[in-house]
């Protein structure tokens, strides 16, 4: 996805005009979380369907740039745009998928999802027929020895959606991993129960990781929060390159402390 980021001196307001500081590059969730792994020292490879325009171009770069593979087929059609609206410390999202959510999954090459940890957006599975061939994605990486997660997202698509329909389509999936913020948990109530491992993502209040033995609270690490975009997929990222739950938890919220303090969700 193209990732366009407003950070608004003032609110919006109807009619008018307000300064921002913008910044316009690769972004949706998949790539984000990428990034930030490669950033963090692993291989990285992001699967995706983008357009045949200038703005998949310009994405495929940067991604290129910032050590990432991209696998993928290019259609003719838009990619996808994801912009971003940040006012004192809130952002909100609008989001044209473009041809993303195409990915069909004959489209598929199981060598793409050779790997140790399959992570999946939580977006790839509300829509056709993607949300297929991310069911394919994740039984090929499980036959080739990998975990998978996924990134529930976002909560409003979940409501229209339906929040039952989806919560048996987790139960399909079967992750190891579950990362949600506290309006997507709530709304399923109580989505770690679906995987071994539930992350909860509190924003400035840290993270709780949930297992079948345990509840682990982790505070956020110390940052002037500038833009929030990403902070979820930087400590997606860093979670799950591995060590011990209390190291991928500091991991990962160490990424997202870095990712909020600048304005976009890339590293």
């Amino acid at each position: 996805m193209l990732d366009v980021v407003a950070l608004l001196a003032d609110a919006l307001a109807p009619g008018g005009d307000v300064r921002a500081s913008t910044r316009a590059g690769a972004g949706g969730q998949a790539a984000n979380v990428a990034a930030w792994a490669a950033e963090l020292g692993a291989e990285a490879r992001c699967i995706a369907k983008r357009g045949d325009d200038q703005a998949g171009e310009l994405v495929a770069r940067e991604l290129a740039a910032r050590g990432v593979e991209l696998a993928g087929p290019v259609a003719a059609g838009s990619t996808g745009v994801v912009v971003s609206i940040v006012h004192e410390g809130d952002r909100s999202l609008a989001s044209d998928p473009g041809v993303a959510p195409s990915l069909a999954p004959e489209e598929l090459d199981a060598a793409w999802v050779a790997c140790d940890v399959l992570h999946l957006s939580g977006y790839a599975l509300l829509r056709a027929p993607i949300a297929a061939a991310a069911l394919l994605a994740a039984r090929l990486a499980r036959e080739q020895g990998a975990r998978v997660s996924v990134d529930i997202a976002a909560w409003t698509e979940i409501r229209e959606y339906g929040p039952v329909r989806f919560r048996e389509l987790l139960d399909e999936l079967a992750p190891d991993v579950l990362f949600a913020t506290e309006a997507e948990w709530e709304l399923l109530g109580g989505a770690y129960l679906t995987a071994p491992v539930g992350v909860l993502k509190r924003g400035a209040r840290g993270c709780t990781v949930f297992t079948d033995e345990a509840k682990l609270d982790f505070a956020a690490v110390d940052a002037e929060v500038v833009d929030p975009t990403g902070a979820g997929d930087a400590l997606a990222a860093g979670f799950l390159i591995g060590g011990s739950l209390e190291e991928a938890a500091r991991r990962g919220l160490d990424a997202a402390a870095r990712c909020v303090a600048t304005v976009g969700s890339m590293p």
